[in-house]
């Protein structure tokens, strides 16, 4: 196969693992960052563990979506991650759920 090939249906999975992003970001309370992958979760705990010489982390996430282009399912019941490299975790704002006009009840 010729590596256009697969550069076009990698460039496809990534385009359709973003909008998958797009399209459930809304539903979670946090984003996480570590050195091997993008987490969205809903509940998150970050636990500093120190050894002799140095010290890790482990994360606890509950509720989770996994940026991972290759998974079947990226929606995981709990994921932990021990770690020596750097952890981001953001708040996500929480948005209000709204239907579109067209799909409202109230008839507006």
């Amino acid at each position: 196969m010729d590596d256009e090939v697969f550069d076009d249906y990698d460039r496809e999975l990534e385009l359709a693992l973003y909008r998958e992003y797009r399209d459930v970001v809304s539903q979670f309370q946090y984003v996480i960052e570590t050195e091997r992958r993008f987490y969205l979760a809903n509940d998150v705990s970050v636990v500093r563990h120190d050894t002799e010489h140095d010290f890790y982390f482990e994360l606890t996430m509950t509720d989770v979506w996994v940026w991972d282009i290759y998974r079947a399912d990226r929606f995981v019941k709990s994921v932990r991650v021990l770690t020596f490299k750097d952890v981001n975790i953001e708040e996500l704002t929480r948005r209000d759920f709204q239907l579109p006009d067209e799909l409202s009840l109230d008839g507006k």
